[in-house]
């Protein structure tokens, strides 16, 4: 019989214990970080991107900017960004979209733009491809949108806004928008501009300007209750982006000042003490915040090089800072998401290409 190729069998166990632990031992597995940045699409976002979010299903990539048709939507599969998806026949007559979300069961997609000359969100129905934008709800949001975003269940859109009540909460169905919940007792106190469910859609959180930077409310059977009191120490500028960890444990705020990232534990509907900042903070002004699907790590979107900043996240701690991806993005991030599997990561930037993905290794 032919020699085999490695340490056979018999041979492992006629070596000590300890011997053959260490012939059996696997190899040091890859450390956790950026890969390859993909090649950009045929056809970029024109003008700066500003929001950026991938279909439930990872199959799609969804980009907010300021020129031509605001949306920009590409196919992904297999680590490529395919071509660009069509237009929207009545894309939204503003200067610049801000934010995109696409509903939990990848049916809809909703833009956040600013004020022009119609309402301040857009849906659009989705199945490979922009369906008829759905009327829009009866009371407007007021201002320009900054943020939107779908609850859990698909059965409430939320959108940030510039002017009072700062953030609107509208029923959502197959059919399109209810009618505005009622505003809470207390709105926030500045410029809507960020807005998140919790995974478990029980509690809707909104960065914004002026006082605690962030607000939470209950959220319960289409109401929305009262404020939960601030904690200790707030951010101390602009709430630009919020987020919720996957299990609903932790909360982040991306702000405008140093240290730029906030993130506090959250349980039983309290927001507990500020954990400590990261030993090397963001390097500029912070404008939205990610936590991959897995809760393992955390990107930032800054405003100065590197524009990306990742960190381990675990323990309710802040950890060390990846090593930057090999390409950078091009200027200022404005947003950071992960694909749901945890194996890609886009931002949108500044400057052509206007949008970065790149691979993640964990």
């Amino acid at each position: 019989m032919g020699r085999p190729g490695g340490v056979s069998g018999w041979r492992l166990r006629a070596l000590s214990p300890r011997r053959a632990r260490a012939f059996s031992r696997p190899s040091a597995a890859a450390a956790a970080g950026f890969g390859d940045k993909l090649a950009n699409p045929a056809t970029v976002p024109e003008g700066t991107s500003v929001g950026v979010a991938f279909s439930p299903a990872g199959d799609y990539l969804a980009v907010a900017h300021s020129s031509g048709a605001k949306v920009s939507v590409y196919p992904f599969s297999g680590g490529t960004l395919g071509t660009r998806v069509a237009a929207p026949a009545d894309p939204p007559d503003a200067s610049q979209a801000n934010k995109v979300a696409f509903s939990p069961d990848g049916a809809f997609i909703a833009l956040a733009h600013n004020l022009f000359s119609e309402a301040t969100i857009a849906v659009y129905p989705w199945s490979a491809g922009f369906g008829v934008k759905v009327s829009d709800p009866a009371t407007v949001p007021a201002g320009s949108s900054n943020g939107v975003a779908f609850s859990p269940d698909g059965a409430y859109l939320a959108v940030a806004h510039a002017n009072s009540p700062r953030f609107s909460v509208y029923p959502w169905s197959g059919a399109g928008f209810g009618a505005k919940l009622a505003d809470p007792a207390t709105l926030p106190e500045g410029t809507g501009l960020g807005v998140a469910f919790s995974p478990d859609g029980a509690y809707i959180a909104v960065s914004h300007g002026g006082g605690s930077r962030f607000s939470v409310y209950p959220f319960s059977g289409g109401v929305i209750g009262a404020r939960l009191a601030y904690p200790a120490s707030v951010p101390p500028n602009n709430g630009n982006g919020v987020t919720f960890s996957p299990d609903g444990a932790y909360l982040a705020v991306a702000h405008t000042t140093l240290p730029y990232i906030a993130v506090y534990p959250f349980s039983g509907g309290a927001i507990g003490v500020k954990l400590a900042d990261p030993a090397t903070l963001p390097t500029g002004q912070g404008n939205m915040v990610a936590f991959s699907p897995d809760g393992l790590y955390m990107a930032v979107a800054h405003a100065t090089s590197p524009r990306l900043s990742v960190y381990n996240f675990s323990g309710g701690a802040i950890g060390s800072k990846i090593s930057n991806p090999s390409t950078l993005p091009a200027f200022t991030g404005n947003d950071v998401k992960w694909n749901p599997a945890g194996t890609y990561l886009a931002v949108a930037h500044g400057v052509s290409p206007n949008l970065s993905v790149y691979e993640w290794t964990n």
